[in-house]
C-alpha cells in the first residue's frame, strides 16, 4: 500500500501532462469537422481531472522513489495510460466494447500495431491520428517522456528510466543527468520524425497521411489510416522511404544521439548490434526474394525483391506494415519473417523482441560452451564490442530467454485451449509479445484481431504489455517478494 501511495502523485502528474496530448487530435477533429471533437474534449477533461485528483490526494506521500516504486510506476502508467486513451474511441465509435478499445490503445502505446478496427478509410481522421500518435508516444516510452518534461518528478527519475528502457545495458549513460539523457533522446526522435514526415510527403502522401504514418514508422507500430496499409498507394517511392526509416528506427537511439552530438559516424561503427541488425535484415530480404522468385510467386526477381524487402523489414523491425497479403506466400517465408521479429531490432530502439544484443550474447555463450567441450580448462571470455561481458549479464540473458520462451508456450497453449487453431494461436502470441502486430492465418495482414473472442483478446493484450516492458518488469509485480517489505 505504501508503494502505491508513493507512485500515485507521480501517476497524477503524468496523467495531467499526457492529457495535453489530446490537443493535437482535437485540432485535427476541428479542422476536419469529423464529429469526434466532443469525444476528445471530454476525454481530455476526464484525464486531467483524475490526474489532478490523484496528485492532490496523495502528494504528501511523496518520497524518493525506490527501484520497486519505479517498476510499479511504469506498469501502472502503461496500464492506466491505455485505459484513459480508450475514451475518445469509446465515445466516438458506436458499439465499440471496452475490451476492443483497450486492446487498440494498448497496441498503440506498446507499438504493436495490431488492430480490431476495420473500415479505417472511413474512420474519423482525428481518431486515426490519435491511434498513430499513441504509437509515436509509446515508441520512446511514456515514462522517458515524463522524465524529460516533468522535472517535478525530481528524484527517482533514474529508477523510472531504468525500469522502462529496453535492453540489458540499462546502466549506460549518455549524459550526466537522466533528464538530459531523456531530453536528448526525444530531440533526436523528433528530428528524425520530422525528416520522415517530409520524406513521405515528397514521395506522394498527403500531409495528413505523411504525419500519421511517420508516427507509426518511427514508433515501429504499424498502425495505418487505410485498411490496405501501404498497398493503398502501391508506390515504390513510398515503400523506399518506409524501409529507410524503419531501419533507422530499428537502430539504438543512443547511437543516433551520440552521432548527432559528435557530428560523427564513429558511434555507429562502435555499436556492436548495428552490423548484425542491418546484415540479417538485408540478407533476409534477398533470401526471401530469391525464394519467392524460385516459387514463381511474382513474375520477376525485381518484383519479388520489392515485396520481400518491404514486408521483411516491416516484420523484422516489429513495425507490422504490409504492402501485400504475405499470408498467401508459401508458409516458409512468413514463418522466417515471424522468427526475425523475435530478435532483429537493436536495444534502445523502438522495436520489440528480445533485441539483437541478447541474441548476440546467446550466440557467444553457445560458442563458449563448444570451446569448453574441447578445451575444459580454457578461459573463454564473452566479448561484445571489444568489452568483456560479466557472467552475471550472460546469466541475466539466459533467464530472460527462459521466461520469454515459457511465456510464449504458456500463452499459446491458453489460446489453443480456448478454441483457437494452433497457427493462429502461436503467431498471435509471438506477434503480440514481440510487439509486431499482424500474425498469420486468421490474424494475418489482410485481417484484424476482431476474429478473437474477448478472452483471447485479453491474452494478447497482456502479451503486448509483457513484451513492451520486457517481461521481468511486469512479472515481478505478481511475485510475493515484490510486495514484501
Amino acid at each position: 500500500m505504501t508503494a502505491l501511495l508513493t507512485v500515485f502523485p507521480h501517476l497524477g502528474l503524468i496523467a495531467m501532462v499526457m492529457s495535453l496530448s489530446h490537443l493535437l487530435p482535437l485540432g485535427v477533429s476541428i479542422g476536419h469537422d469529423d464529429g469526434a471533437t466532443q469525444a476528445f474534449v471530454i476525454s481530455m477533461i476526464v484525464n486531467f481531472s483524475v490526474g489532478c485528483a490523484m496528485w492532490l490526494g496523495t502528494r504528501h506521500y511523496k518520497r524518493d522513489l525506490t527501484p520497486r516504486d519505479g517498476i510499479l510506476l511504469v506498469v501502472l502508467a502503461w496500464c492506466g495510460g491505455a485505459a484513459f486513451a480508450t475514451l475518445p474511441l469509446l465515445l466516438a465509435i458506436p458499439g465499440l466494447t471496452f475490451t476492443d478499445a483497450y486492446f487498440e490503445t494498448m497496441s498503440g502505446l506498446t507499438t504493436t500495431g495490431s488492430t480490431v478496427l476495420s473500415d479505417l478509410d472511413l474512420l474519423a481522421p482525428s481518431l486515426n491520428f490519435w491511434r498513430c500518435l499513441l504509437v509515436w508516444l509509446g515508441g520512446m516510452g511514456l515514462i522517458v517522456l515524463a522524465v524529460a518534461i516533468l522535472p517535478l518528478l525530481g528524484v527517482g527519475g533514474r529508477q523510472i528510466f531504468k525500469a522502462e528502457t529496453p535492453g540489458p545495458m540499462k546502466d549506460a549513460k549518455m549524459t550526466p543527468r537522466i533528464t538530459e539523457t531523456a531530453k536528448g533522446l526525444w530531440v533526436v526522435y523528433g528530428l528524425i520524425s520530422a525528416a520522415c514526415a517530409i520524406a513521405y510527403y515528397l514521395a506522394g502522401m498527403t500531409w495528413f497521411d505523411a504525419v500519421v504514418h511517420m508516427f507509426s514508422t518511427m514508433g515501429l507500430g504499424g498502425f495505418s489510416s487505410h485498411d490496405a496499409s501501404y498497398g493503398y498507394w502501391d508506390s515504390v517511392a513510398i515503400e523506399v522511404v518506409a524501409i529507410t526509416f524503419m531501419l533507422i528506427a530499428s537502430i539504438n537511439f543512443g547511437s543516433h544521439f551520440l552521432a548527432m552530438r559528435s557530428k560523427s559516424l564513429v558511434p555507429y561503427r562502435a555499436d556492436p548490434e548495428l552490423a548484425w541488425c542491418l546484415g540479417i535484415m538485408i540478407g533476409s530480404c534477398v533470401g526471401i526474394a530469391l525464394y519467392l522468385d524460385w516459387m514463381g510467386i511474382y513474375p520477376d526477381f525485381l518484383s519479388s525483391l520489392r515485396y520481400a524487402s518491404f514486408n521483411v523489414v516491416s516484420i523484422a523491425s516489429t513495425t507490422g506494415f504490409a504492402s501485400t497479403d504475405y499470408n498467401l506466400w508459401p508458409i516458409f517465408a512468413p514463418m522466417w519473417m515471424l522468427f526475425l521479429c523475435s530478435f532483429a531490432s537493436c536495444s534502445g530502439s523502438t522495436g520489440g523482441g528480445i533485441k539483437m544484443i541478447r541474441a548476440q550474447l546467446l550466440y557467444i555463450q553457445v560458442y563458449r560452451e563448444f570451446v569448453k567441450l574441447l578445451h575444459p580448462t580454457a578461459a573463454v571470455p564473452a566479448k561484445l564490442g571489444g568489452q568483456v561481458m560479466e557472467n552475471k549479464v550472460i546469466f541475466s540473458v539466459l533467464a530472460f530467454l527462459f521466461i520469454y520462451i515459457a511465456s510464449i508456450v504458456a500463452m499459446t497453449l491458453v489460446m489453443m485451449a480456448s478454441g483457437l487453431d494452433d497457427l493462429t494461436s502461436f503467431s498471435a502470441i509471438v506477434a503480440s509479445i514481440n510487439n509486431t502486430g499482424p500474425g498469420l492465418h486468421k490474424v494475418g495482414p489482410a485481417t484484424t484481431y476482431a476474429v478473437l473472442s474477448d478472452f483471447q483478446t485479453w491474452v494478447c493484450t497482456f502479451a503486448m504489455l509483457l513484451g513492451r516492458l520486457e517481461l521481468f518488469t511486469v512479472l515481478i509485480v505478481f511475485t510475493p517478494v515484490f510486495w514484501r517489505k
